[in-house]
């Protein structure tokens, strides 16, 4: 590999990185962001900065820490949403239900910096991207709001020279807005995951080629793909925004539990952020 194909490489994975940590940040940034208000401005901009510490792969007992810059994006409109819910085009909206497009994102893998993988080709980085059902289980205004969420996401690799898809996820999760504490705003997400064959098999396989004493051949299975615990608080200074995360999976009981890329059955990811919000709309919507 030469040293402007290295180069790119970081930097294309450095820039779904970027991705990957908006995705989290999203779910974050307006949980206590404001009081409750009749309007609200269509948008907001800001910047800011964010360490985060996150696995190398949900199995992964190797970890990178960076610290990143932290676009801070607002929208609140009709048919096109930006906020704790993440970028999203609204397809069906009543008092209960809401039918959207949402997406992820994953990082890529550096084979060379995971012992596991060591000699394997690298991971690409994923994109996530399908309908999600959001149903509201209790009034909006209620002491605890309690939703379910129902997203069904198709997977495609990327490296940006190429795009192959690799399967498909299902993540359920139950969200609890917590009563605000001091202005800190704090929602609880809790949820199985389950994966087809392919997207298991792209993670976790190892074609024979692959192959060592230490590290047998394995072809990944459809099923189960662990749960995950995701909580996240956040509060407003004027337009100072100040957030925090941490992700917890367990992967007990996983389809590819028994992979020899599987090192350990936990995987968290954790990130701080703070931005300033330097630029609003003077366009006012509904809050609601």
């Amino acid at each position: 590999m030469t040293i402007y194909s290295k180069l790119s490489r970081v930097r294309r994975a450095r820039s779904l990185l970027f991705a990957h940590c908006l995705a989290i940040f999203f779910h974050l940034a307006p949980v206590g962001a404001v009081e409750k208000e009749k309007e609200l401005p269509l948008w907001e901009v800001g910047l800011g900065v964010a360490p985060i510490v996150f696995s190398n792969y949900r199995g992964a007992d190797q970890q990178t820490t960076y610290v990143l810059p932290l676009p801070y994006i607002i929208y609140r409109g009709n048919l096109l949403k930006v906020d704790r819910s993440g970028p999203r085009g609204v397809l069906f909206d009543t008092e209960r239900l809401e039918l959207n497009i949402s997406f992820d994102v994953a990082p890529p893998v550096d084979s060379n910096d995971n012992d596991a993988r060591a000699g394997m080709d690298d991971l690409d980085a994923t994109v996530q991207i399908g309908p999600i059902l959001k149903v509201q289980l209790t009034e909006e205004d209620a002491d605890l709001p309690l939703r379910l969420n129902l997203p069904l996401r198709t997977v495609i690799a990327t490296d940006f020279t190429h795009v192959e898809h690799v399967g498909w996820v299902l993540h359920p999760q139950m969200w609890l807005d917590l009563p605000k504490l001091h202005g800190w705003g704090t929602s609880i997400g809790v949820g199985p995951i389950f994966a087809d064959e392919g997207y298991h098999d792209y993670y976790y396989g190892v074609s024979p080629d692959f192959a060592t004493a230490s590290r047998p051949a394995y072809k990944g299975k459809a099923g189960y793909s662990g749960s995950s615990v995701l909580m996240g608080t956040s509060r407003r200074f004027g337009p100072l925004w100040v957030g925090a995360f941490l992700r917890y999976d367990n992967l007990t009981g996983a389809a590819f539990e028994d992979s020899p890329l599987v090192e350990t059955k936990h995987a968290f990811i954790a990130g701080a952020g703070i931005a300033w919000i330097f630029w609003r709309s003077e366009e006012r919507v509904s809050a609601q």
